[in-house]
């Protein structure tokens, strides 16, 4: 198949998603309590230190993982985009509607309905497939956003990717995260 366009292809490139990236999530204890950060490769914090925000352990403190997912499969995150800054300011409409604060709330719904949805489903371990409803609410979610030209079949290997990687730096409270847009694909390196 030829390569996938990139939907930021038409950007300068510090406006670009990184094409390659490896991550660290790791665990530090802030004010009394353990928080999940998300680091690039120069060791610098990308976004805010992440809790449960759950009364209970949930794991959900490495969710970054899942925007990561959608980067790698899709070629699209508008939360990572504006953690890593790469906003495409250029573009003042593009800027506001693809990258703005509706497409990043967009974003966190589709990746909290997934860890719904994966929490009912042994949170997607030995699972390749979900439900058609699932993807069809996701689809419904990003109508007019620049991501509803991926297809239901992308979107559930990214949630499925994004759960198998997770599972791995959940189990190791931490980890490295190798992310290729090139190669469509991310993949859990090993403990932080």
């Amino acid at each position: 198949a030829p390569p996938r366009q990139h939907l930021d292809e038409s950007f300068p490139p510090e406006q670009q998603l990184p094409r390659e990236l490896v991550g660290t999530l790791s665990i530090e204890r802030r004010d009394g309590g353990e928080v999940a950060v998300l680091r690039d490769a120069s060791g610098d914090a990308v976004g805010d230190p992440l809790t449960d925000n759950a009364y209970d352990d949930t794991g959900y403190r490495f969710h970054d993982v899942f925007h990561l997912a959608y980067m790698a499969v899709l070629g699209w995150s508008p939360v990572m985009r504006k953690l890593m800054r790469r906003k495409r300011k250029s573009n003042r409409r593009v800027d506001e509607v693809e990258d703005g604060g509706r497409a990043s709330v967009v974003e966190e719904a589709i990746a909290a309905t997934a860890y719904e949805y994966a929490s009912r489903h042994e949170l997607l371990d030995g699972v390749d497939r979900v439900d058609w409803e699932l993807l069809r609410s996701i689809k419904r979610l990003t109508t007019g956003l620049e991501v509803q030209v991926r297809g239901s079949g992308e979107w559930e290997r990214a949630i499925v990717e994004g759960f198998r990687v997770w599972r791995r730096v959940r189990e190791h409270s931490g980890g490295r995260v190798r992310v290729s847009m090139e190669d469509r694909t991310i993949h859990f390196v090993g403990p932080a």
